[in-house]
């Protein structure tokens, strides 16, 4: 069975640009690791569990915000590893603070094999990024996100 996992592409407008939320995944193996290193806010949708309830949950896990609005269904985005990110859109307000996150962590040995185990953030920062330097932020299984909410924003603009 293919893996799922469910995320918000999180954007605001800023001076007439559009900026998207990203945010960079804690523990060791991502360290020292920025491009292509990036992510939206995501994880697994558990077993019987509505795929947005997902994405808004772990976008909570992971920020410590609570996200409402219009979410707007971007699509489904296979990853190089097989799993399948499900992603919508939603217009943040222009001031969310990515300095006050909050993110829950998790657990795991290391160094590897010396029986010790420590806890990590699973983000260790978000921050705002243009389209263009997002695109290389990203991971490249979601960047295909980018020009998907750009035609959906084109598409919402016409139709006012």
């Amino acid at each position: 069975m293919v893996i799922r996992s469910a995320g918000l592409l999180i954007h605001r407008r800023v001076s007439g640009d559009i900026e998207v939320l990203l945010v960079h995944p804690g523990g060791p193996f991502w360290a020292r690791k920025d491009e292509a290193a990036w992510s939206i806010p995501k994880g697994l949708v558990e077993a019987g569990e509505d795929e947005l309830a997902a994405a808004i949950r772990e976008t909570a896990e992971e920020l410590d915000i609570a996200v409402n609005g219009k979410f707007t269904p971007l699509g489904e985005y296979r990853q190089p590893g097989g799993k399948i990110v499900i992603a919508w859109s939603i217009e943040a307000d222009p001031v969310l603070d990515v300095n006050a996150i909050q993110s829950s962590e998790f657990q795991m040995e290391w160094p590897p094999r010396s029986g010790r185990v420590k806890s990590f953030p699973e983000v260790d920062r978000a921050g705002w990024f243009s389209l263009p330097d997002a695109t290389i932020k990203l991971l490249k299984g979601q960047r295909p996100m980018l020009p998907d909410l750009l035609t959906h924003l084109e598409r919402a603009a016409r139709s006012y």
